[in-house]
């Protein structure tokens, strides 16, 4: 079946059903009535699925076009696992004059989206740099153009010395053309001049001191890096480069120039005291220290105090005891009661237990002072 043109995919119809098909162009001409009949088999062409690959396999129609002046070929979406993006293509054919087609054949095709296998490559060719594993055994072709025959030895040791020197004592060695396509592999390579690593410097490794040129023609080109730090071990091109030349000079200075180096491992040591002797002095000036709880003054609630002026002062009981433990005496003519620790807020006293501490004062005052209370308790008429 030779197809003229491949048809895009805005040649091909959205609907399932077909009613005005689009064809592709056909170079020739097709009767009006055998191209009705050719793009109006699309039932047909489902049905030859269906029978051919059993019902459900079958999806929305796409379309039809021209094979010749007497056949064409319509598609349908494949329904089928695995077959993702797979097209069923059915001929249909009619002679001028006919009033149907026929099933020429059913076929199924990929389409533009179908997923492919890769290309076949040859037994032979299928092995690529790279696949070689430890115990793997891999033999030349027998007319592998990289070698030609050598030399067996001679038995004379000068001459089998001289010989394996330039090649000589091996069954096979490395003919011309091996030769220049290793140069030519190399050159080309991660470790030639035009790799990125050679070109971000101006050093080049024929003046390296870590170069070991080869022997032989292709020692002119190439050598092994003997640096450690660097392509060691590999064939080099004497255009390549890197930064580990060994006339690179030392950096000026320690560290980076633009970032301060931070250290993580050090720890902040802070006094306790100092830190709480600054604390201290940030205190106003007019505010006393507070006086712990247990050496509080403890005062009785009833006891009179003489203020300045030689009156005494009775503080009230209820206001003793709403002042805290640590209360602080205030400036000016009221005295502040802080009660203690071991005594806690004490009612005030009733006024006649005012009066029995006032007797209790006078028996403990001097004689004198007790004869005077007496006169005049004696000179006091009673009412």
């Amino acid at each position: 079946m030779d197809s003229v043109t491949e048809p895009s995919h805005q040649d091909l119809t959205q609907s399932a059903t077909g009613p005005e098909p689009v064809t592709a162009p056909w170079s020739g001409d097709v009767a009006p009535g055998l191209q009705s009949v050719l793009t109006g088999a699309v039932d047909a062409a489902r049905a030859a699925i269906e029978e051919h690959s059993g019902e459900g396999t079958v999806g929305e129609y796409l379309g039809a076009e021209f094979e010749d002046p007497t056949s064409a070929t319509h598609r349908f979406l494949a329904e089928l696992p695995g077959y993702r993006g797979w097209q069923w293509a059915v001929v249909v054919a009619a002679c001028p004059g006919a009033e149907h087609a026929t099933i020429s054949e059913v076929v199924l095709v990929p389409g533009p989206t179908a997923l492919l296998a890769p290309k076949w490559v040859p037994w032979e060719e299928r092995i690529r740099p790279g696949d070689l594993s430890p115990g793997d055994l891999l033999a030349p072709p027998p007319d592998d153009p990289r070698l030609v025959p050598g030399y067996m030895a001679t038995g004379d040791p000068m001459v089998d010395e001289v010989a394996t020197e330039v090649g000589l004592g091996r069954r096979r060695v490395l003919s011309l053309w091996g030769r220049r396509d290793a140069a030519q592999r190399w050159h080309d390579g991660d470790h030639g001049p035009g790799a990125s690593m050679a070109r971000a410097t101006r050093r080049v490794c024929r003046d390296c001191g870590f170069y070991v040129p080869l022997g032989g023609e292709l020692g002119l080109m190439f050598g092994v890096c003997a640096n450690e730090f660097a392509s060691d071990g590999h064939v080099v091109d004497a255009e390549f480069g890197c930064g580990a030349h060994s006339d690179t000079p030392a950096p000026a200075g320690t560290g980076s120039p633009l970032h301060d180096p931070y250290d993580d491992g050090v720890l902040d040591v802070t006094d306790e005291g100092a830190r709480a002797a600054g604390e201290a002095a940030v205190q106003p000036a007019n505010e006393a220290p507070e006086q712990p709880a247990g050496e509080a003054v403890e005062q009785p609630a009833g006891e009179a105090q003489e203020d300045p002026a030689g009156n005494a002062v009775q503080q009230p009981s209820e206001e003793a005891a709403e002042q805290p433990a640590d209360a602080v005496e205030q400036p000016g003519d009221d005295v502040v009661e802080q009660p203690g620790d071991e005594a806690p807020n004490q009612p005030a006293q009733p006024a006649g237990e005012a009066g029995e501490a006032a007797a209790d004062d006078a028996r403990e005052a001097p004689a004198g002072d007790v004869g005077e209370a007496a006169a005049d308790g004696a000179g006091q008429k009673p009412d």
